[in-house]
């Protein structure tokens, strides 16, 4: 079978083979879907059996799933929900990880350009990894899936920002300027979207929502290609034009009627996780090179010492920013779901790599660290939460929950 043919067909059998895997399996033990999908990537690729190669043609539709993925975060934030002590405390948390990630990786590897790498990768939290299992759980509404929102949010945007600062290539004030300029862009956007008074376009979604014209799924497709572009453009990374793509959608789309509201979310829900995302996730594992890993002593030496790191670097801290009266398992499941990371570690060791400042058996490494944080943490963190002290009772109406300020 040509290449081009086996991925076609590969890639999309491997993402249906995964959900049937999820459903088969959850029956006994819940494992997140994106587990399955990184292992089942892996297994078709050049590092075990061959069939799907790596493309340019499979690494752009992975990059623009990235994109989508780091967009449905931002569109699925209820900042009003993780305002004050929620976002307070992830905040303080997320600025303690960079500080201690730094000193850490800086005296690991012994070089403080690398540790700047490390240290910043070390700090984040797939928190667009995390939104589906939190939702699959019951979680989203509750005080403690309030709290890894907040703390997730955080973890994914205070990495974006930090690499923009430090790892572009300018100097830190021409990047702070640079940062400034695209978040004036950007803000300005918000505010517009949030003023209101948007019956026209609000008109034109309920009328094509149920057409072939779907001018919802498109405008929003284009609203992150041009922030994804600006950010390129500005020399910024492109997941933080995602990430505000979709806080701006959020705003702008969040005015229509609850009916259609929910149709336009149960479709973007459609095209994300449907189709882009699951792309990503199998592309990690295809690209993952564990054949390299396994030649490299070094690079398997450091894979469990970067696996710790996440839970020492990001979790400990996270776990402080635990709601009041959190049982003991709560602050272990909480801890694992901060540590949980992988987008933005995959796109910190690109650049460190295409820098030459990261060395690809350690890239490879910290990558590793981040896919078995994917595989395991949800995991054992849904299965602490499900034994804490309220038994995995979830409120029978979510609105119901105070919201913690």
């Amino acid at each position: 079978m040509a290449p081009a043919v086996s991925t076609v067909v590969l890639v999309p059998l491997i993402a249906v083979a995964a959900a049937l895997l999820t459903t088969v399996v959850g029956r006994f033990v819940k494992i997140p879907l994106v587990v399955f999908e990184i292992v089942l990537g892996l297994i078709a690729g050049p590092s075990v059996l061959g069939w799907v190669p790596e493309t340019d043609a499979l690494k752009a539709v992975s990059n623009f799933g990235l994109a989508f993925l780091f967009f449905m975060a931002g569109n699925e934030i209820d900042f009003a929900a993780i305002a004050g002590r929620p976002i307070r405390r992830a905040s303080l948390t997320w600025l303690i990880s960079l500080i201690v990630g730094i000193v850490l990786a800086t005296l690991i590897v012994g070089q403080l350009i690398t540790g700047v790498y490390l240290g910043i990768a070390l700090t984040s939290t797939a928190l667009g990894t995390l939104m589906p299992v939190l939702r699959d759980a019951g979680e989203l509404r509750t005080p403690f899936g309030r709290v890894v929102i907040a703390v997730g949010a955080v973890g994914e945007f205070g990495p974006l920002i930090a690499i923009s600062l430090f790892l572009s290539g300018r100097k830190p004030l021409a990047a702070a300027l640079v940062l400034i300029g695209f978040a004036i862009i950007a803000g300005a956007a918000i505010w517009f979207a949030s003023r209101g008074g948007h019956e026209r376009f609000q008109s034109l979604v309920r009328a094509t929502l149920h057409t072939s014209g779907q001018f919802a799924v498109r405008f929003v497709v284009l609203v992150i290609a041009a922030l994804v572009g600006l950010s390129i453009a500005l020399g910024l990374d492109m997941l933080l034009g995602a990430f505000a793509a979709g806080v701006l959608c959020r705003i702008l789309l969040g005015g229509a009627a609850p009916e259609d509201a929910h149709h336009i979310e149960s479709k973007l829900e459609a095209v994300a996780f449907g189709v882009l995302v699951p792309v990503f996730f199998i592309n990690t594992g295809i690209g993952f090179d564990l054949k390299a890993l396994l030649g490299d002593p070094r690079a398997l030496l450091l894979l469990p010492i970067f696996l710790v790191l996440l839970v020492v670097v990001r979790g400990l801290p996270g776990s402080f920013a635990a709601p009041p009266g959190s049982t003991g398992r709560d602050r272990a499941a909480l801890t694992l779901f901060t540590a949980t990371g992988l987008p933005i570690i995959v796109a910190v060791t690109d650049i460190g790599v295409r820098e030459h400042d990261l060395q690809s058996g350690t890239a490879t490494a910290l990558v590793g660290a981040g896919m078995l944080s994917v595989l395991i943490f949800p995991l054992v963190a849904l299965l602490l939460r499900r034994r804490s002290a309220d038994g995995g009772v979830r409120p029978a109406d979510p609105d119901a929950v105070p919201i913690e300020g």
